[in-house]
């Protein structure tokens, strides 16, 4: 596996400049500008084109009169996608807005596999950025009203005496795949698809380095005592905020399991089960779980 190929969702598919969005007038530049694109949200469901080849729903400012006079709180500067000025515009569930013919809005969730890189990357940076907004519209310190500066990407309270910033949050967690050289330890959770089993993950706790959370969350879920974690490579994870950081780790050989609370099932797996058609049900290939199984297969043919 190449450790240089970015994971799905992240990669340099966007020039960020976030310099522009220290520029007080960036909203009236973008507005001005006819070849701005503008990607439209609503919650978080975003416009897209519903065909069978589904694609982002890109408006410039002429094409839907939602966009002659928005708010300017209600706009987002994500960056220049293709050279292009790219703007998130979030629409208020009370707000009129008749979807262009052919689109609709749409969770990403489900389009994630049908997206080109590209595109379903901008759209988990735009959902993000939704969901952290939906959640800071008032100050946690003391509860005054919270508005979008920095072209949307640092939320300040309206206290005067003290104004509060607060930056987009972002929750760090492992996921990691154990292996004891000639097997590889998957677990599953009841809800998944019948089948379905994957690397182990969980959120790093406060205090916790990355590393400590690989040997935490590996014993709390299977009882497996694990050495030696190397990272992989790391991805971000919209639903709603998470990165995922990957691992590879070591456990004896033959290392008994012990079931937590929060898995199904666990099982060691050899490399020629996991290629087979039977058990295990691997994750999509979109998911830096697959990745790191990938890697482990493909290390076997290594000289």
């Amino acid at each position: 596996m190449d450790p240089i190929r970015p994971n799905f969702f992240a990669g340099p598919y966007i020039d960020r400049r976030a310099d522009v969005r220290e520029e007080a007038g960036w909203p009236a530049a973008a507005l001005s500008d006819p070849e701005t694109l503008y990607i439209m949200a609503r919650d978080t469901a975003q416009l897209v084109h519903t065909s069978s080849q589904p694609r982002i729903a890109f408006l410039t400012r002429d094409q839907h009169p939602v966009l002659h006079d928005p708010d300017p709180h209600s706009l987002i500067l994500l960056g220049w996608y293709n050279g292009a000025r790219c703007v998130l515009a979030e629409i208020s569930d009370s707000q009129a807005f008749e979807a262009p013919p052919g689109t609709s809005f749409e969770e990403l969730r489900p389009l994630t596999p049908l997206l080109s890189a590209e595109q379903a990357g901008l759209l988990a940076y735009a959902r993000a950025l939704t969901v952290w907004r939906k959640r800071q519209r008032f100050c946690g310190v003391c509860g005054f009203k919270a508005l979008p500066e920095r072209a949307g990407h640092v939320i300040r309270c309206t206290n005067q005496a003290e104004p509060h910033e607060f930056f987009p949050r972002i929750d760090p967690a492992i996921i990691v795949l154990v292996t004891d050289g000639e097997h590889a330890l998957l677990g599953r959770q009841a809800g998944w698809p019948a089948g379905r089993y994957s690397t182990l993950a969980g959120f790093v706790e406060p205090g916790e380095s990355l590393e400590d959370a690989v040997l935490r969350e590996v014993l709390e879920e299977t009882g497996v005592v694990v050495t030696n974690p190397r990272y992989d490579s790391s991805q971000p994870w919209p639903f709603p905020s998470s990165l995922m950081v990957g691992f590879q780790a070591d456990a004896e050989k033959g290392s008994a399991i012990r079931i937590g609370d929060e898995l199904e099932d666990a099982r060691w797996f050899t490399r020629a089960q996991i290629r087979s058609d039977g058990l295990p049900f691997v994750p999509p290939s979109h998911s830096i779980s697959y990745r790191l199984i990938s890697t482990w297969l493909e290390a076997e043919r290594q000289p």
